[in-house]
């Protein structure tokens, strides 16, 4: 009988939040889902304010709440899939600790998850945020479908319900470099997505940078599409069909005009720096496939784990 419910609230610098949270999930399981036992797991990424001392005073009273604490910061991606492989229900939801995954969607889907579907996930279908964020999401939404050999999912941000059989999926593949988002796609069972509209934050400071978007963008480029490099091979061709084109008719001009054409070096210089500039692009983009793969290979963990409360050893986390 499914009975336990996991809730995994991966947090940083959230100290405006994580006591709201856990009210707002405690009054939501008592109304909503009195039936069902619950865990809460917080896991903080070494925030820098007093989210820690929050969740240790929650931990305190609620035994039902449990936390892990990380070493250092291991990124927006690897804490919380932790998060995920580290819980213990029948299934587990993941829930953004600033409140833009909805709490009261919850219901909605352990609904879905006891009509069959082992996976239940929350797409934005609207936003109340920066709408040029948006519309650029959007776009790398697309982008990445189109040339991804897995069908991707558009305005997943990895809100959703897990059952325990894909926990376990989850643990097995041993992926120093997760792209939870890219796993669900390829890998997942067959899901059910329910559209929300995507609250503005209210307290707090997203942690969310154009670095960080940029970084979670190129995750997602370089695990599950080819286009980069195959830009760069259609383009090189297309850059050195047109050069030898180019060269020939200047040839063949001054053959036929010997004395009176003059070339000049304006063509010359063009050529270098649009040459330049396109090497330089490509080898930058190349780069990025090459430390992920590094990355990969390394084979660091996944994070370090610095304290757990309420949690009686890292095995129980299986």
């Amino acid at each position: 009988m499914k009975k336990r419910i996991s809730i995994m609230v991966p947090t940083y610098n959230e100290e405006e939040n994580v006591e709201l949270m856990y009210q707002a999930l405690k009054d939501m399981f008592k109304k909503d889902l009195p039936n069902y036992q619950y865990e809460i797991l917080f896991i903080d990424n070494k925030s820098k304010d007093n989210t820690r001392k929050l969740i240790r005073n929650i931990c305190e009273k609620d035994k039902n709440v449990k936390a892990i604490f990380n070493a250092q910061n291991f990124g927006q991606f690897n804490s919380p899939y932790y998060g995920l492989i580290s819980t213990t229900g029948d299934c587990t939801i993941s829930v953004a600790a600033d409140f833009q995954d909805p709490v009261e969607m919850i219901p909605k889907f352990v609904y879905e998850w006891e009509n069959g579907y082992k996976i239940v996930i929350g797409i934005k279908s609207k936003s109340q945020e920066n709408k040029v964020v948006y519309l650029l999401r959007s776009l790398y939404y697309k982008l990445i479908k189109k040339f991804s050999e897995v069908d991707q999912i558009e305005h997943f941000t990895g809100f959703g319900l897990y059952d325990k059989s894909f926990i376990e999926v989850l643990r097995e593949l041993d992926d120093p470099e997760p792209y939870l988002r890219g796993i669900v796609a390829e890998l997942g069972f067959e899901r059910k997505e329910i559209p929300f509209t995507q609250p503005k934050r209210e307290r707090g400071k997203s942690s969310n940078n154009w670095y960080r978007l940029y970084d979670a963008a190129m995750l997602g480029i370089t695990s599950y599409t080819k286009i980069g490099l195959r830009i760069a091979t259609i383009l090189g061709f297309i850059v050195s069909f047109l050069s030898i084109v180019v060269a020939l008719v200047y040839f063949v001009l001054k053959l036929c005009m010997w004395n009176s054409f003059q070339a000049g070096i304006a063509p010359l210089i063009i050529g270098v720096f649009f040459l330049g500039g396109l090497q330089l692009f490509f080898i930058g983009f190349l780069g990025e496939y090459i430390l992920k793969i590094n990355q990969r290979v390394m084979h660091r963990p996944l994070v370090v784990v610095e304290e757990r409360l309420n949690m009686k050893s890292e095995g129980e986390k299986l």
